[in-house]
């Protein structure tokens, strides 16, 4: 049976872990972690850090070596990941969880919790920066990671190690945060929306590639807050209106307009 959690009604006070993998390649039932971190935030704050290398069990490939500086005779003493499982589902139980393009975390954390009897907790309610920052950045060409914070006045120092791009990606968030609804459930409506105007956009190119991403946001705010809170509707999520920023910014009271 799924623990209840009592969330807080605003977002902002919401103790959640922003976390990050780095990965030997990008199919979660194929590939294994590299690297994981966890940072949990509370009220604005870094309560903790917590990170480490994993051994995948193969050979890191060369492009990964050269994209996170990670190295087989790096990772060739650290623990599996069956070793830290544990630790890691305690960690991710009772919070929120932030990820910069959380389905790609998502998805291979809970491959290798899932290869441990574990699993990623559906409960939890899920933020994506990234989503937000397609939208609250939208004229900028570039949405990586480093030049979204650093537009933002935040520094990535070692970008795709997993403890520094999981700080990051909190910051990030909550660097968003005067320009968002002030409630944890209109947050998670709006990010939906926002999602499935991103998702609907570039349909074509996804469905090229083919496979599956986990769930959407939608998918996880019905899980959070059930699809009537959610006001799931053949069109949009906030109703009839078919201008989809206009419907946003309608519908939620705190946005600023």
């Amino acid at each position: 049976m799924t623990q209840a959690f009592q969330w807080p009604e605003e977002w902002t006070d919401l103790r959640f872990v922003a976390l990050d993998v780095e990965t030997t390649g990008f199919k979660p039932d194929e590939e294994r972690i590299i690297e994981i971190g966890l940072v949990t935030f509370e009220r604005g704050q870094i309560l903790e850090e917590w990170g480490s290398l994993v051994n995948p069990g193969k050979p890191i490939p060369l492009e990964v070596q050269e994209l996170t500086g990670i190295k087989d005779e790096d990772v060739a003493s650290a623990p599996r990941f069956e070793e830290i499982a544990q630790e890691v589902a305690r960690r991710l139980q009772g919070v929120g969880l932030c990820a910069y393009n959380l389905r790609f975390d998502q998805s291979f954390i809970d491959a290798e919790l899932k290869r441990c009897g574990f699993a990623w907790p559906p409960e939890a309610p899920t933020l994506d920066p990234l989503i937000f920052a397609r939208e609250l950045q939208r004229g900028e060409r570039s949405k990586k990671l480093g030049d979204v914070a650093e537009r933002l006045g935040i520094p990535l120092e070692n970008a795709h190690r997993a403890t520094d791009d999981a700080k990051v990606a909190g910051l990030v968030m909550l660097a968003f945060a005067p320009e968002l609804p002030t409630s944890l459930s209109d947050l998670l409506v709006l990010q939906a929306q926002w999602e499935q105007q991103q998702e609907a956009s570039t349909s074509f190119w996804r469905n090229k590639r083919g496979g599956d991403e986990g769930p959407s946001a939608a998918q996880r705010a019905i899980s959070v807050f059930g699809a009537s809170s959610v006001g799931l509707g053949p069109a949009y999520l906030y109703g009839d209106e078919l201008d989809p920023l206009r419907a946003i910014y309608l519908s939620v009271p705190e946005l600023p307009r």
